[in-house]
């Protein structure tokens, strides 16, 4: 009996990897890597100059996919590429603006160029996700191994952070009963969160792309859960692109059914309802903020969106006085560049507490992509960085394969929770942003299917 039991799970075992290549396997790998804390990981420092650099176990685990890509390509060649030149050019483009900020910058007065190069080339390394996912990610059995293992690791990490919300003290929990960070932080939980959650959305609206349905009903029950207990809005708001994109890509598929959309509907409500709850504490303050209710602060603690907003102040002032081209590669979070503002944001918002504000010994950045982008690199690099989102959206939504679908889903969500954080490298979000872009260029499905 016990024999034969074993065979049965040895014969499931291999039918699930039919079809699968080793590439594919190496890029399901490294996702549960990827996406973990890098307070949790081992790492090695190494000092170039004046400066240290960090090698984490993820920096290892991208390389591994990326070198797996490069394999692949060499040996079924690198055609898969050509549909989506029209993004790495304009990625190119926009990581050529990056070193050519820094390089013009490089010995100016109170701008540490070495740092921000280090950190400029993990954000390249990161990038190299895309172009190894678009060679790797061939065959559909490929595209349902890396959604089985976002799927699962998502229900890893929902499972981590029900414990915590019930009081287990567990990796960095947040409080009894509140918001969680899982093994990732609140919003590369949410991101991963809503990943498998727009994943199972494709699943259930577009059954005819042949995705899982078990894992759809799967990242559907844990994706939905993790967004309510990271309950990042911005993730929220990237669902809500998300569903916007699904519908115009179930329009243009002549595939609508009421009934599948009332259930994309219903449950991006509970998801998003939950979110707010556990974040409505916070929201008086964002009304305050906007004049709507004008009680005073009668404590010292910083709410989260407040600071958002007392922060993408200062760097919307720094991109008014640097319209075109910035102040450089992360310079936004200088001291010497951002100091100058801090005053007249005191004036802007009197009623925030002293650690709301940045200071020489705190310099939190501007915690929204866009607005930093704006800062640090001008409007030439926000139309650059824009033209990325852009192009890789209009590739999606023109295949409208499976696996374009599910990459437009994925931009459209981390879309969202850009608008939350400022420019991280190194990050699960950063490896979640840059497998969306290889997925929405995939050639589409037939043309893969004759590359192999």
């Amino acid at each position: 009996m016990a024999a034969s039991h074993a065979l049965s799970l040895r014969a499931r075992g291999a039918a699930v990897l039919t079809g699968i290549t080793p590439e594919a396997i190496v890029l399901a790998a490294a996702i549960p890597i990827v996406f973990w804390h890098l307070r949790y990981q081992p790492s090695a420092h190494v000092r170039i100059g004046s400066t240290n650099v960090g090698i984490q176990l993820s920096d290892l685990a991208v390389l591994a996919v990326v070198v797996a890509g490069v394999g692949v390509g060499r040996r079924l060649g690198f055609g898969p590429l050509r549909y989506g030149r029209p993004l790495w050019i304009a990625a190119g483009l926009f990581f050529l603006w990056i070193t050519l900020e820094i390089a013009f910058r490089a010995g100016s007065n109170g701008y540490p160029w070495q740092t921000h190069g280090v950190t400029a080339a993990k954000f390249l390394e990161y990038a190299l996700l895309a172009p190894a996912v678009v060679l790797i990610v061939r065959r559909q059995a490929d595209l349902r191994l890396l959604l089985g293992v976002v799927v699962a690791w998502s229900s890893v990490a929902t499972f981590v952070g029900l414990l915590q919300f019930f009081g287990a003290n567990i990796f960095v929990s947040g409080a009894t009963g509140g918001r969680q960070l899982s093994f990732l932080g609140f919003h590369d939980f949410g991101a991963l969160s809503a990943a498998a959650l727009a994943a199972a959305l494709v699943t259930i609206a577009l059954p005819t792309l042949g995705l899982n349905q078990r894992v759809g009903r799967l990242g559907a029950a844990s994706g939905g859960l993790g967004v309510i207990l990271s309950a990042p809005l911005a993730a929220v708001v990237g669902l809500g692109l998300a569903a916007v994109a699904l519908v115009l890509i179930v329009h243009r598929r002549h595939e609508l059914a009421p009934r599948r959309l009332a259930a994309v509907a219903a449950i991006l409500a509970v998801t998003s309802a939950g979110a707010v709850a556990m974040r409505g504490d916070q929201l008086n303050v964002v009304l305050r903020l906007v004049g709507i209710e004008r009680q005073q602060t009668t404590n010292q603690d910083v709410e989260s969106y407040a600071h958002r907003s007392v922060l993408a102040w200062i760097g919307w002032q720094i991109f008014l006085d640097h319209p075109l081209t910035g102040v450089g590669w992360e310079a936004s979070g200088d001291p010497s560049r951002y100091l100058p503002y801090v005053p007249e944001a005191r004036r802007r918002f009197p009623n925030e507490p002293d650690l709301a504000f940045p200071a020489p010994n705190r310099s939190y950045g501007v915690q929204n992509l866009y607005v930093q982008t704006l800062a640090d690199l001008g409007v030439i690099g926000f139309l650059m960085l824009a033209a990325v989102f852009v192009l890789g959206a209009w590739l999606a939504a023109r295949a409208r394969t499976a696996f374009t679908t599910v990459g437009l889903l994925w931009i459209a969500v981390v879309a969202g929770v850009w608008s939350a954080l400022g420019i991280v490298a190194g990050i699960p979000l950063d490896a979640l942003t840059w497998i969306a872009f290889g997925l929405a260029a995939t050639p589409v499905a037939e043309r893969i299917q004759s590359a192999r």
